[in-house]
């Protein structure tokens, strides 16, 4: 082997052994998880279209779990409710009925349908805008109309340009990802046994997070803030 071929040689396996020793970290290194987008609750209309989705999908499910859709189900009522517990549980009774179930006002012979909510708070950083489905899409068409007579990269580049300023702008529209999550579950039990379930994610305007938090929690906030 001549000098030059061992040289490159030796020079090849030492960036193969840098490469190695850089793929090596003391401790996992953070990763995004794949584009999702989620829904934000704005106004009162928002909580019928949340009511609406969840009557939907408990018929569904009751469906799946071969439960007749003649049975008849009780909303309970929460205890301590907050102003979205209040209204929720009117919008999702009237779209149960309206839906044709039997929704009786009593207990007794009924599977009970209970939701619970859970405000969550982030103090890290929101980032506004994350490239998603108008981008996708661009990228995957890789079409940019009316621009036949520029090169390709340059109708490519265009599209993607235009496809992000399309996302920006719907992110804008919904006011951007914000601190404050609600998780609201629904649930529906038969003598103590889960028949169905689901849990869903949606993002609260900060300001609004009092819309959503039972009374208690206020009273028990004010009691520790005059004792200070």
């Amino acid at each position: 082997m001549s000098l030059t071929k061992a040289l490159t040689w030796t020079a090849a396996a030492g960036a193969v052994l840098a490469l190695i020793g850089c793929a090596q970290a003391p401790i996992p290194v953070a990763q995004n998880f794949e584009y999702t987008s989620q829904y934000k609750v704005r106004s009162a209309g928002h909580w019928e279209l949340v009511a609406r989705d969840v009557a939907a999908q408990t018929r569904a499910m009751l469906g799946s779990a071969g439960v007749a859709g003649n049975v008849p189900l009780h909303v309970v009522a929460p205890v301590n409710p907050s102003s979205f517990d209040l209204g929720f549980r009117d919008f999702l009774i009237t779209q149960l009925v309206h839906d044709g179930a039997v929704v009786r006002t009593d207990p007794a012979s009924a599977l009970a349908v209970t939701y619970s909510t859970q405000v969550v708070r982030h103090n890290s950083d929101r980032p506004h805008f994350i490239p998603g489905m108008f981008t996708m899409l661009a990228g995957g068409l890789a079409a940019a109309y009316g621009l036949r007579l520029e090169h390709v990269d340059t109708k490519i580049a265009a599209g993607l340009g235009l496809a992000v300023g399309l996302d920006f702008a719907n992110s804008i529209n919904s006011g951007g990802p914000t601190n404050t999550e609600l998780i609201l579950t629904t649930t529906v039990t038969r003598d103590g046994q889960y028949v169905a379930r689901k849990t869903d994610v949606y993002y609260l305007e900060n300001v609004d997070t009092p819309l959503f938090m039972r009374p208690s929690y206020y009273r028990t906030v004010n009691m520790k803030v005059v004792s200070q």
